[in-house]
């Protein structure tokens, strides 16, 4: 989950703390809890992974867009979070009952030319991309070209280094096992993310393909390493297995993953500004934000060739190659339109009934971490799907060190929210607990929502 070039022991315990959901406690937090073991990464930066913010009056931070007084207690619970936590810019987006009643910008989108975030400003997402992936997969199981038990690399059939070993239990992982995190692969407890360096350039020396290796090479070289637990038995939050699943969205459609995607999920959503990011400030793309790190934070090896060192959020990771699970540019108002239209809430439905239902209640097997975010009692596939009055919320977090920091909600209430930032937090565990738990404690509170709809 955690972005490491050199995974020291104390860098690996943070990580688990917040993979786990065990550590320093936030009350009431069970769903900070859950929300910072998506987290894609989950740590700290490496120079002060307990710096102190530098706290604002959150009455200076610039807002754009409309004000909308009713909801005013749930802009002030994540620009509140920001202000604590020293956030450059920000976005969030609310729906009730498929409408959009609510779009406002935060703060700045590039502070070097005092620019402020609007509504049609992109933000990486980074693991809130995995939903996306797990509604195309479950599209494919709608249309009949999947199922859930597929069993995934002997579909594939790809080609490993020359040599290499193979655990032959590779071959029982099924498309289920990696919506729920079940592959076999338990990156917190090895310290081996396969998705950050060194082992893509590992990948690509070993089978001889480009460096950055895309997601495709980093998968043929994972054919050679060992599961860490039986396929299936256990869950551990997995980067890598959504990165199968983007290749599996490719070899069963003929396309590329993001072409398919565009087509089939992003498109019939309504969505047109979403797209695969780019890795460095050079390749930042049209009403792109500007990301920023801690004060102190260290430079990264380069994903590139000769390169050097270069600012982690700018070079350190490959964002081609974390497509299906971290690689995507969005709006808060795509995350919110894409939550809408999976049962059909606004616009045609991507899932059937049966499907989404599937998606909310499909158990997960208990999870190799201690916590409270890691109850044996989980469900859902690509959604953390906790069964709530009423039904089941979908709640899913993402961030990227040195980048940013992304959540989205939605609950039976009919009420869907989500937020980008483009910084990530000192501290993102205890800015997930004001932030995430600042806005659930006051959604019930308000009993006026508007009727407008910003979508129209």
């Amino acid at each position: 989950m955690s972005h490491d070039t050199a995974s020291s022991p104390a860098r690996l315990a943070r990580r688990r703390v917040l993979q786990a959901g065990a550590g320093a406690a936030i009350a009431g937090s069970v769903p900070v809890m859950q929300a910072a073991a998506q987290a894609t990464p989950g740590a700290s930066p490496e120079a002060s992974p307990e710096a102190s913010p530098v706290p604002r009056d959150p009455a200076d931070i610039a807002r754009s867009g409309d004000a909308v007084p009713d909801l005013q207690p749930l802009e002030d619970a994540l620009v509140g979070a920001m202000a604590k936590w020293g956030i450059v810019g920000g976005q969030m987006a609310i729906a009730k009952d498929g409408k959009l009643v609510y779009s406002r910008g935060f703060g700045l989108a590039d502070a070097e030319e005092n620019t402020p975030v609007g509504r049609t400003h992109r933000f990486r997402i980074a693991s809130c991309s995995k939903p996306f992936t797990g509604v195309g997969i479950l599209k494919l199981i709608d249309d009949g070209k999947l199922a859930l038990d597929t069993p995934v690399f002997p579909l594939l059939a790809l080609q490993g280094p020359p040599n290499a070993p193979y655990d032959a239990r590779l071959d029982e992982i099924t498309v289920q096992d990696l919506l729920v995190h079940g592959g076999g692969w338990d990156s917190a407890g090895t310290g081996m993310d396969p998705q950050y360096l060194p082992w893509p350039a590992l990948a690509s020396h070993l089978l001889g393909e480009a460096d950055p290796a895309s997601g495709e090479t980093i998968v043929r070289y994972m054919l050679s390493q060992p599961l860490d637990f039986d396929p299936g038995t256990k869950s551990s939050y997995s980067n890598f297995g959504f990165n199968v699943l983007g290749r599996v969205i490719e070899h069963v459609s003929g396309q590329p993953f993001e072409v398919w995607m565009q087509e089939h999920i992003l498109a019939p959503a309504g969505i047109t500004s979403m797209a695969i990011g780019g890795t460095t400030l050079a390749q930042r793309m049209p009403d792109e934000v500007r990301y920023y790190g801690q004060p102190g934070e260290p430079t990264r090896p380069s994903v590139y060739p000769n390169e050097g060192f270069v600012p982690t959020a700018y070079g350190s990771y490959y964002l081609r190659a974390m497509d299906a699970h971290g690689g995507y540019i969005a709006t808060s108002d795509d995350l919110v339109r894409f939550m809408l239209a999976i049962d059909g809430t606004r616009g045609p439905a991507l899932l059937t009934p049966a499907m989404v239902q599937a998606m909310e209640t499909t158990p997960r097997p208990p999870a190799i971490g201690a916590g409270a975010g890691n109850a044996d009692t989980k469900t859902g596939l690509a959604w953390d799907a906790p069964e709530v009055e009423g039904g089941h919320e979908w709640v899913h977090a993402g961030a990227l060190e040195g980048s940013t920091a992304s959540w989205t909600y939605r609950n039976p209430a009919g009420v869907a929210i989500a937020w980008v930032i483009n910084t990530l937090p000192a501290d993102l565990y205890a800015f997930l607990g004001d932030a995430i738990n600042g806005l659930k404690a006051k959604v019930p509170d308000i009993t006026t929502w508007p009727e407008t709809d910003l979508f129209a």
